[in-house]
């Protein structure tokens, strides 16, 4: 199978948006590059994840604070809003050379990222940043995450606005 690969080397624009109400919301990792958008749909836990490990890895990297100027991107995704694919496996990795973070989503159930030079196999989602425009994206992505349903103060689930039932309380309503 040929591969369908988005790449994203100078974009002008890459965010987490959901769509839907809390407890139903959809997540997407978007990219605008020209003329060009793509976005990828994925998990609550993924953008999360994703958002921790941007901010951790910028932060091993010791970069000079003037290197790091946060741009806000409080804009909604761009429209009309259809996923390419849905996001698999996510890798992220910097480059020393250029100073730039190169993130990876690719399609499917497979366990490690296949080469974005390989021709055959699932699909990819690749975007390059500089530093200041991943850490724009992983603050925003933190925002996004804690916009959902409030967590039991109990079992730290999300509270569903109908009914929870909490499983330390044993089925019954504190």
């Amino acid at each position: 199978m040929t591969r369908n690969i988005f790449d994203f080397q100078k974009p002008e624009r890459f965010v987490a948006g959901t769509v839907g109400m809390p407890g139903e919301r959809t997540f997407y990792l978007q990219a605008k590059e020209g003329n060009r958008v793509s976005s990828v749909s994925l998990e609550k836990s993924q953008v999360a994840l994703l958002a921790e490990r941007i901010l951790n890895l910028l932060k091993e990297m010791n970069l000079p604070p003037k290197s790091v100027v946060l741009k806000t991107d409080d804009a909604p995704l761009e429209l009309p809003l259809m996923d390419d694919f849905r996001v698999g496996v996510i890798a992220i990795a910097w480059d020393p050379q250029t100073q730039q973070l190169i993130i990876e989503a690719q399609a499917g159930e497979t366990e490690e990222v296949i080469d974005h030079q390989i021709t055959e196999g699932p699909d990819l989602f690749r975007v390059t940043l500089t530093a200041s425009m991943a850490k724009s994206f992983a603050l925003r992505s933190n925002a996004l995450v804690k916009a959902g349903r409030p967590p039991c103060q109990f079992c730290g689930n999300p509270l569903d606005p109908n009914a929870h039932l909490c499983p330390r309380a044993n089925g019954y309503r504190r």
